[in-house]
């Protein structure tokens, strides 16, 4: 379903396939104690490791992996993953490089252009993300782009001793639809 990886341009991003040339951007990323606490992540990973996972990612037809560029320079990616093909639904993931990146409508414009060439391009009919409760900006962001909570994995992160939920949210075609004005 996502054997072509597209290039989605925006107002103020541009979102283009991954690729070896993005790994020092996702270091950058996956280095960032506050981008870490806000994904969750404990895993730690080197340049080189990044350097294959990117150069491998056009491979892969069931997923979509997007950098997020803003002027030409590496500023997050976003992720549709977890397809299933069966009941039309894939996940969504993005982030984004810590402060240099944070409240510039970068996210929000990834997330509007990944959404548009889902609904546009797929016969997909659900997309959902996870979202830990403390992460009040990324939730507004989600709901801003029509995603609604549908519940709540408690005690879904342990985060240096602390338990923290996790919101499941979701959009729906026909909402999309409705919101954009757009039939697909």
């Amino acid at each position: 379903m996502f054997a072509e990886k597209p290039t989605l341009s925006g107002e103020r991003v541009t979102l283009c396939p991954v690729g070896p040339e993005h790994a020092e951007g996702l270091f950058e990323l996956v280095s960032d104690p506050e981008v870490r606490r806000l994904t969750g992540s404990h895993a730690r990973a080197d340049l080189e490791s990044l350097r294959t996972w990117y150069a491998t990612r056009a491979g892969h037809s069931d997923r979509l992996d997007l950098a997020i560029t803003a002027d030409g320079a590496f500023v997050g990616e976003v992720v549709i993953n977890q397809l299933d093909t069966d009941n039309l639904s894939c996940n969504l993931r993005i982030a984004l490089v810590g402060a240099r990146a944070f409240g510039r409508g970068y996210g929000s414009e990834a997330i509007e252009l990944v959404l548009d060439h889902v609904f546009r391009t797929t016969p997909l009919h659900r997309v959902r993300l996870e979202v830990y409760a403390f992460n009040e900006r990324a939730r507004h962001v989600y709901e801003k782009a029509g995603f609604v909570a549908e519940g709540v994995e408690r005690d879904a992160l342990l985060w240096e001793g602390e338990w923290h939920d996790a919101v499941v949210m979701a959009v729906l075609r026909p909402e999309w639809q409705a919101r954009t004005g757009t039939l697909a």
